[in-house]
C-alpha cells in the first residue's frame, strides 16, 4: 500500500505523468473515488503523456469508452482504453465492450471499477481518490501482484 497527498491538480498530473512511462500492456489501473475526486483529471494526464500527438481526452462518460494510440512496445502499437463505467447495472456490459479482451493487451484505466465485480483483473492496481479539500487529493494505491512492487519505486507526485 501506498498513501500520497496530492496538494494541486498540478500534482496529480505530475503524479500520472511519472507512473504513464512504467505502464506495460496488460496494465490495468482501477480508479476509484466519488464524483469530483480526481479521477478523470489522472487519467487524462497520463494519456496524454502516453500519445505520440497529444490531443484532447474527452470523459468517457457518455460513450462508456474511449480508445488511443499509445506507445509502441517491442514494435507493437499499444492501445489505451479509458472507461467510464457509471452508467453500467451488470458486469457483462463490460464483456460486451471488449474490456475482458483489453484486460490483456493494452493499457486500461477505468473509472468506477466496481462496476467490473468478479471482472476486475486480479494484476490490477487499485487507486483510490479521495477530496482532501478544494484543491486537494488523497490517493491510496493497493495492488496484490508483485510487479507493482518495483514499477512504483520511487513514485511521487
Amino acid at each position: 500500500m501506498l498513501s500520497l497527498h496530492l496538494p494541486s491538480a498540478e500534482a496529480t498530473a505530475d503524479l500520472a505523468r511519472h507512473l504513464a512511462p512504467r505502464l506495460r500492456p496488460g496494465d490495468t489501473l482501477l480508479l476509484e473515488g466519488g464524483i469530483g475526486a480526481g479521477k478523470t483529471h489522472f487519467a487524462r494526464s497520463l494519456i496524454q503523456s502516453l500519445m505520440a500527438d497529444v490531443e484532447d481526452i474527452p470523459s468517457p462518460t457518455f460513450t462508456l469508452v474511449q480508445v488511443y494510440d499509445g506507445p509502441e512496445f517491442d514494435g507493437q502499437g499499444c492501445e489505451i482504453w479509458h472507461s467510464d463505467l457509471y452508467r453500467l447495472s451488470d458486469p457483462d456490459e463490460a464483456v460486451e465492450l471488449g474490456l475482458e479482451e483489453a484486460f490483456e493487451t493494452a493499457i486500461c484505466l477505468v473509472e468506477w471499477p466496481d462496476r467490473l465485480a468478479e471482472l476486475a483483473p486480479e494484476n490490477a492496481l487499485h487507486m483510490a481518490f479521495s477530496v482532501a479539500d478544494e484543491e486537494a487529493r488523497d490517493l491510496v494505491l493497493t495492488w496484490q501482484d508483485a510487479r507493482w512492487d518495483a514499477r512504483l519505486d520511487g513514485i511521487k507526485p
